[in-house]
């Protein structure tokens, strides 16, 4: 942004890697600032109990962590059992797990699909595997292996 005869001003909205909180700054012209050195490696997870969620590292299954699920955020629902995920690391302490775009995951439970007088194709709820509840098209059934777009949380496909 420039004003009149004022130097250039960049507005910028920044996340904060660690509380996932997002706030605006501005800089102006030859301001300076590190980036963050982040490390990224692959973790296995576990299991979860009472909001906690148990990781592993992927090689060395002795080196145990957990996040909550504060930390890890709307994603962890399609979270299951031996799920290899990416882990975010910043100054020697984990701060986040990112999972694939898209997951396959096993539907628990859905209803029957009631076939009415509708414009466009029906959904109904569906519950997975992992305890996550999703809207689904009405062919989908019980047993089925769906995949999930773990960004939105909705439908991709049936496999």
């Amino acid at each position: 942004m420039k004003k009149a005869q004022r130097r250039p001003v960049l507005q910028a909205k920044v996340r904060s890697l660690i509380t996932g909180n997002v706030f605006e700054k501005t800089f102006h012209q030859g301001e300076t600032f590190e980036e963050a050195e982040l490390d990224k490696f692959d973790a296995k997870f576990l299991y979860s109990h009472r909001g906690k969620f148990f990781f592993c590292e992927e090689k060395d299954p002795s080196k145990r962590f957990e996040l909550s699920e504060e930390q890890i955020g709307p994603q962890a629902k399609f979270l299951k059992q031996n799920q290899v995920v990416q882990t975010v690391k910043f100054e020697g302490e984990i701060i986040n797990v990112s999972l694939p775009i898209k997951v396959q995951l096993k539907v628990a439970e859905a209803p029957p699909g009631v076939k009415g007088d509708r414009a466009q194709g029906g959904t109904k709820s569906a519950l997975l595997e992992t305890g996550a509840q999703i809207q689904v098209p009405l062919f989908v059934e019980q047993g089925d292996t769906i995949e999930i777009n773990t960004e939105t949380g909705e439908y991709v496909k049936r496999i």
